[in-house]
């Protein structure tokens, strides 16, 4: 039995203000859609938040044009804290989420129209397909990119989706796909190329010379939330010029300001983490059953990839599709590989959220 990987199914954000950035994310992004809100205590991150156990609130927002969604997650046991160093590109992270648009030109006008920190005028990527760059309110960083496709309408003035990607910077691209390419299937390299980039100029770090590979997965991803996810890729960032390239998240907890973590929607756990086991990637977090969410559930794992970024894998065996009906998805009994139709999953414009 082959792992079954569906697709990104969240970015998590580490955040001082859910409720306010929130509301950010839902008129930027349209990212209006509750799949789940809980607080509780982060009891299995415990080696990840310094050896005691913290308590938290996660917002899990999604938008229906399709797409991965935002974890919007918020220490209550702590104050959040920031990094004490300008982030600069090559830095090992999560260095920006890729965010999708149907049409770039439109979005990129909306967004400088509604006064949002705009970093970058609209430019070429190597594949030659037009791009900009965004900070949240929180200093956060978004690169808007043409969307690869699209699950349903909606009325998103934005014209985005939701999570398509990330952009990870790595000290070494030749051993991070050991894990990227090998283990999480994006084995097609669109590009490869080594040079200072117009695009990132604005950015800080921007003007160093860089190696830049994007990775894309060759064929539709399997599984039950694979339409609504979307095809996704992957840009992995190394620097050349620069000698001290730091750790994003160095002396910070995961749960910190910033991206913490990407999360992968899986079907056959246990297949991948066997994978994951032979390819030098053991899970260091595994709940190994239904861990409980409140309004959602399902089991979840992490690893770190070869520089300690966080990415982890979620099996769901429930969510909501309208709560206040109690109407919920039960997975564990379904073939692992189909999707779930349409109609079904557009049933979770009932969990909307407008401000």
């Amino acid at each position: 039995m082959k792992k079954i990987i569906c697709g990104i199914q969240q970015i998590g954000i580490g955040v001082p203000n859910v409720n306010e950035i929130w509301e950010w994310y839902r008129n930027f992004f349209g990212m209006d859609i509750k799949v789940f809100e809980e607080a509780a205590a982060a009891a299995p991150m415990i080696n990840y938040t310094g050896g005691v156990v913290q308590t938290r609130t996660a917002t899990l927002a999604m938008n229906l044009e399709g797409g991965g969604g935002f974890e919007i997650w918020q220490f209550t046991s702590r104050d959040t804290k920031k990094a004490k160093f300008e982030i600069q590109l090559g830095d090992f992270g999560i260095y920006a989420c890729k965010v999708k648009s149907k049409d770039i030109r439109a979005t990129f006008n909306f967004f400088v129209e509604k006064g949002a920190n705009v970093l970058s005028k609209l430019e070429q990527t190597p594949e030659g397909k037009l791009h900009f760059f965004v900070k949240d309110p929180n200093e956060n960083l978004f690169e808007v990119v043409e969307g690869l496709d699209w699950f349903i309408e909606t009325k998103n003035p934005s014209k985005t989706g939701g999570v398509s990607g990330a952009v990870i910077g790595v000290s070494d691209i030749n051993q991070s796909l050991k894990l990227y390419k090998d283990v999480l299937g994006y084995t097609e390299i669109v590009y490869d190329e080594k040079r200072a980039f117009r695009a990132y100029h604005d950015l800080p770090g921007g003007k160093s010379c860089i190696r830049r590979v994007l990775l894309r997965h060759p064929e539709p991803r399997k599984g039950p939330f694979a339409q609504l996810l979307g095809s996704t890729e992957i840009e992995l960032i190394q620097s050349i010029d620069r000698v001290d390239c730091k750790k994003i998240f160095q002396n910070r907890f995961w749960g910190d300001w910033g991206f913490i973590h990407l999360c992968f929607d899986i079907q056959r756990i246990d297949a991948l983490k066997k994978d994951c086991i032979e390819a030098g990637f053991p899970f260091t977090v595994d709940t190994g059953e239904t861990f409980d969410m409140g309004e959602a559930g399902g089991r979840f794992s992490y690893i770190e990839d070869p520089d300690g970024t966080m990415i982890e894998f979620v099996e769901t065996h429930k969510v909501p599709l309208i709560k206040k009906i109690g109407w919920y998805i039960h997975l564990k009994n379904r073939n692992p590989e189909k999707h779930l139709p349409k109609w079904m999953l557009s049933f979770m414009r009932f969990s909307r959220f407008k401000s």
